[in-house]
C-alpha cells in the first residue's frame, strides 16, 4: 500500500524545466517570449519515489509516459513563463495524487425491488404507447 503521496515540491530535484513560444493567448508577445513551460521528469530514474509507487505509476500513466519513461507536461495557458511554470507543477500534482491513490474496490449490488418494478412497468409503458402506434385492420 501507497502511504506517501509525493509533490512536485518534493520532486523539484529531478525535473527538467524548459521554455519556448506559446501559442497560447498573448498577441505580439507570443512572437517574442518563451512563455510556455515544458517539464520533464524521469519516472524510472527517479530516486525520490518507491518501486512500488514506480511500477503504480508505469501502469496507471503508460499512455502518457515515453519509451524512456519520461512523463512530459505542458503549460501554455497563461501569457505568463512564472504562471505557466505554476501551472504545470499543479498539472503534475494533480496527475501524481490521481495515479497514487487506491481505488475503491467495487461491491456489487443487487437491484431493489422497486428498482425492478419500475424497470417492468416503464417497459409496458413503452410497449403499450408503440401499440398505439399500430395500424387497425
Amino acid at each position: 500500500m501507497v502511504n506517501h503521496i509525493i509533490t512536485s515540491a518534493e520532486l523539484i530535484p529531478e525535473l527538467e524545466f524548459s521554455t519556448s513560444r506559446s501559442s497560447g493567448p498573448g498577441g505580439q508577445n507570443v512572437n517574442k517570449v518563451s512563455t510556455k513551460v515544458i517539464i520533464r521528469w524521469n519516472l524510472l530514474h527517479s530516486t525520490l519515489i518507491t518501486d512500488e509507487q514506480k511500477m503504480l505509476l508505469l501502469n496507471k500513466l503508460a499512455s502518457q509516459l515515453t519509451r524512456e519513461g519520461e512523463l512530459i507536461i505542458n503549460s501554455q495557458e497563461s501569457r505568463s513563463q512564472l504562471q505557466n511554470k505554476k501551472l504545470a507543477l499543479e498539472k503534475l500534482d494533480t496527475l501524481l495524487r490521481k495515479a497514487l491513490t487506491k481505488s475503491k474496490a467495487r461491491r456489487s449490488t443487487k437491484p431493489t425491488k422497486s428498482s425492478k418494478v419500475k424497470r417492468v412497468d416503464t417497459k409496458k409503458h413503452h410497449a403499450e404507447k408503440k401499440q398505439w402506434r399500430k395500424k387497425l385492420d
